[in-house]
């Protein structure tokens, strides 16, 4: 079984991972039946934006990132207070341990900055949040080659323009995962 991990600092987007959600589980019930998925937080319930609260299956302190496969990121609302978590030092030491290990990091909008501040993506391409130039500028400060495409694959690293760009992602994701005729599959018959 392959298991994915599904972060969420306070401030996360829900659509954005609830896309996660969707692809992996459809995959466990309706595809090759090898994907499970797990959510994470620095606190049992978190608090997304727009105040929807998520009880999470794990503690950051309890992830074993030999246990993993991927680890996957929604972006989230500055308004909201994402940036206080995402850039807390103990996600980017848990981003920067599934990278050493091989393993895929998938990020949807502003959560490459996330994986920027981590260092990961340092000397690689990668894109992010496209409706306001200044997050694309921030990517640039990290280090990274921003290149302006919807979904940029860099080695293991998934990154992605904005909320449009979250299915795709989480089915690119299945496809690293499993392989094209499998998430090929789960795209059509949730109707993509």
């Amino acid at each position: 079984m392959k298991k994915v991990l599904l972060f969420l600092p306070d401030g996360f987007e829900t659509f954005e991972a609830s896309v996660f959600i969707d692809v992996i589980g459809w995959n466990l019930v309706d595809g090759d039946g090898t994907t499970e998925l797990f959510s994470c937080g620095f606190h049992r319930e978190v608090k997304s934006t727009f105040n929807q609260r998520m009880v999470v299956d794990y503690l950051i302190d309890e992830i074993e990132v030999a246990d993993y496969d991927a680890l996957a990121i929604p972006g989230g609302f500055m308004e909201y207070d994402f940036y206080r978590e995402a850039y807390d030092e103990r996600l980017l030491s848990l981003i920067r341990e599934f990278d050493v290990q091989g393993k895929i990091v998938a990020s949807i909008c502003v959560a490459a900055l996330v994986l920027g501040k981590s260092g990961i993506l340092k000397g690689k391409k990668g894109t992010t949040y496209n409706m306001n130039p200044a997050r694309q500028e921030t990517l640039k400060l990290f280090g990274v080659e921003v290149v302006n495409e919807p979904i940029v694959v860099s080695g293991n690293i998934i990154t992605s323009w904005n909320p449009s760009t979250a299915a795709e992602v989480a089915f690119t994701l299945l496809e690293m995962l499993t392989n094209k005729p499998n998430a090929d599959h789960i795209r059509k018959i949730m109707g993509f």
